[in-house]
């Protein structure tokens, strides 16, 4: 009797060890695939890259030059402006806090001043891949735009290639713009309203 309580503490404490050990590595994947991705983006961090739509298409963007540029790598914060032609307004904004990214947009007038559409998107809700985030909107973002509460924004970063993606669900519209990260491009001038 003593012997099986024995064996039964032990075989406890292993399956609670085992658990823990299999619990930490988990945890620490997940940190790995967004260390990883982050990292992926601050090796790009002053460089500019061409894009080309891939998918969907919106009158303000046909015939003009897309050209993104990673202008800021802060700890915890990336900024990566895109300019549509001479329309500099556009700025992503991803920060990383306790492993976790939020995608936000920043949008100015040539002024420098906010747009009334502005600081919108969303907040990874699990730890994605080293080559992709996923940011669903968030409340703010259904407070700004009540339609976009179906957004759902993607980042992919790989050795070749930089997309950022929207998908509407419920909806037909998708829009994808691809950057070749092969292929550095003269840096463009600074986005509207950016302070070094």
């Amino acid at each position: 009797m003593i012997f099986q309580t024995v064996q039964y503490y032990i075989v406890k404490k292993l399956l609670l060890f085992l658990l823990l050990l299999i619990g930490s590595n988990l945890i620490a994947q997940e940190q790995n695939n967004v260390s990883k991705f982050w990292s992926a983006l601050e090796k790009h961090c002053g460089k500019a890259y061409e894009g080309v739509i891939t998918e969907g298409t919106t009158d303000d963007f046909k015939g003009k030059q897309l050209v993104m540029h990673i202008i800021s790598c802060k700890q915890g914060e990336i900024k990566i402006s895109f300019h549509v032609g001479e329309n500099r307004s556009r700025t992503w904004v991803l920060t990383n806090g306790a492993n976790t990214i939020t995608l936000k947009h920043d949008h100015r007038h040539e002024d420098g001043s906010e747009d009334k559409v502005t600081q919108y998107g969303g907040t990874q809700i699990n730890s994605g891949s080293a080559n992709m985030q996923i940011f669903p909107a968030d409340e703010e973002t259904v407070k700004i735009i009540p339609a976009a509460f179906g957004n759902v924004w993607w980042i992919t970063v790989d050795e070749n290639s930089f997309t950022y993606n929207l998908r509407r669900i419920g909806t037909d519209r998708l829009f994808t713009v691809k950057f070749d990260l092969t292929k550095p491009v003269d840096l463009p001038p600074s986005p509207w309203g950016w302070k070094k």
